[in-house]
């Protein structure tokens, strides 16, 4: 199942989030990845040469909370993005949400 964020302008830096809490029980997330239809997204705080493509600006995280600031994306596309964490105790969990970028 995928979840939906709101839409996203392509000019825009903005923060989206994953709240992990009622999977979580006592546990705490000890690490976060994140993809952009499949693919492994870098952090990249330059955005000098700025591409059409989502850009992850900078990843945060409480113990139940995943946070990934992202600018640009091609206007009118969806993006299946992947929030991937591990927890403490090792365990792994995944989601997809669709991010569409749209001009406002």
């Amino acid at each position: 199942m995928a979840y939906k964020w709101p839409n996203k302008d392509p000019d825009e830096i903005a923060d989206f989030s994953v709240d992990w809490s009622r999977f979580l029980g006592t546990d705490t997330i000890a690490s976060v990845v994140w993809l952009a239809d499949d693919t492994l997204l870098t952090i990249n705080v330059s955005l000098n040469g700025l591409s059409n493509e989502i850009i992850l600006i900078q990843p945060t995280n409480t113990d139940t909370v995943a946070t990934a600031r992202f600018a640009g994306g091609v206007d009118g596309k969806r993006y299946k993005i992947t929030c991937r964490i591990t927890t403490a105790d090792g365990k792994v969990f995944e989601r997809n949400i669709f991010l569409r970028v749209r001009s406002t």
